[in-house]
């Protein structure tokens, strides 16, 4: 397929879509308990649907009132932007049923000896970095990511007036010799209110794919395959439209399809769960593998097994086969990165309160900040991996 042209999707989904909401307050959850203490143990389910929101799951740290959690989560729903009839920060009923820590778990986790300290739960996780775009990201992904992002931020700052926080983006690209040379159809979804009609909405939106995606891959997109709200009005969106759950948008969270993935979802984790740190930790070595100018791509699987501290194997991946280059990265990973879950959580400072701002528009992707957020995105250990 390398050689020949075809066609690859990918989908993004706003900060208002149901399980975008879910995995906001899920986050939310986990940097309220880590903001009180950095080792504390958190996994939290969300659940949304008309005027209600759940919560459920098991913590272990500090004591939270009650009431405090309940405020916060109404003000991550008046943060997206929810005030309407069916869904309201004002008035959404909220229950909350955490409860502590399971011992067994608690046991094949801990250690007397810390530098032993065993993975939170088995499982693989991978991370991936391409050439595609700045970001070492896959091109589909990262422009359906920006499209809505762009779109928040002006539905926040009073700049796209009528349009409301459920949105979906899906973009398509042609690849040539594996590299994408031009979009060759948009969808776009979104929520307005009912005084916009079809026509003003497409009109609001298509800007924004001229924002957020290059000219030149935009030069022979033909207007009929611009879709903008295809079946129609979209008034009831939202949990009042749709049931929402944390951890179901996990491509969109990755690489939008264009990698493998092990399975887990992150949000509403501690970092102690290696579903969540190994795969920051496996697009941390992706990205500075790819940085170095090593490879083009690179595909990186971690494996681990519950109460075991380290890897049980490293898998790599490179966009040409070359076994003797492979061989010589992966001595270079076991020789400078501990990749224990200890070793991970120090590495990139993942111990902190960081988590509520991965909870939409990619965990992968972003750009590293002064608070500590996106850490694995980081490229700082590239001259490693120069061969």
């Amino acid at each position: 397929m390398i050689n020949n042209k075809y066609l690859f999707t990918s989908e993004s989904v706003s900060e208002g879509h149901p399980d975008k909401v879910c995995d906001r307050i899920s986050d939310m959850v986990v940097d309220s308990y880590l903001s009180k203490d950095p080792v504390s143990r958190v996994a939290c389910e969300t659940l949304t649907t008309t005027n209600k929101v759940v919560l459920a799951g098991e913590t272990r740290g500090p004591k939270i009132d009650k009431e405090d959690l309940i405020n916060k989560v109404r003000n991550c729903i008046k943060d997206i932007g929810y005030d309407q009839k069916g869904f309201s920060w004002k008035t959404v009923n909220i229950e909350t049923f955490l409860h502590e820590q399971s011992a067994d778990i608690a046991m094949g986790v801990d250690s007397n000896d810390k530098k032993e300290e065993g993975a939170g739960d088995q499982g693989i996780m991978f991370g991936y970095a391409c050439k595609e775009t700045e970001d070492l990201m896959p091109a589909p992904i990262y422009f359906s990511h920006k499209i809505l992002r762009l779109m928040a931020e002006d539905r926040k700052n009073g700049k796209l007036q009528g349009i409301e926080p459920d949105s979906k983006s899906q973009v398509t690209m042609m690849y040539e010799k594996g590299k994408p040379v031009k979009v060759t159809s948009v969808v776009i979804s979104t929520q307005h209110s009912k005084e916009l009609d079809q026509k003003k909405v497409r009109e609001l939106i298509i800007p924004y794919i001229n924002k957020s995606i290059p000219k030149n891959y935009l030069d022979e997109l033909k207007t009929k395959e611009i879709y903008v709200n295809p079946t129609g009005q979209f008034i009831i969106g939202g949990p009042d439209g749709d049931t929402g759950l944390t951890g179901r948008k996990i491509i969109v969270d990755t690489y939008g399809g264009a990698a493998p993935h092990g399975g887990g979802a992150f949000s509403g984790k501690d970092p102690t769960k290696v579903d969540r740190s190994a795969a920051y930790a496996a697009r941390y070595l992706a990205k500075n593998i790819v940085s170095s100018g090593a490879s083009e791509q690179c595909l990186i699987q971690l494996a681990y097994a519950i109460g075991v501290s380290k890897p049980l194997s490293i898998f790599v991946k490179l966009a040409q086969e070359d076994h003797a280059k492979i061989e010589n990265i992966k001595k270079i990973i076991n020789d400078n990165f501990d990749l224990t879950p200890r070793g991970i959580r120090e590495m990139l400072k993942l111990n902190n309160p960081i988590y509520e701002i991965t909870s939409s528009y990619g965990h992968f992707g972003r750009k590293p900040t002064n608070k500590g957020e996106f850490s694995w995105e980081k490229i700082d250990k590239a001259d490693l991996f120069k061969l």
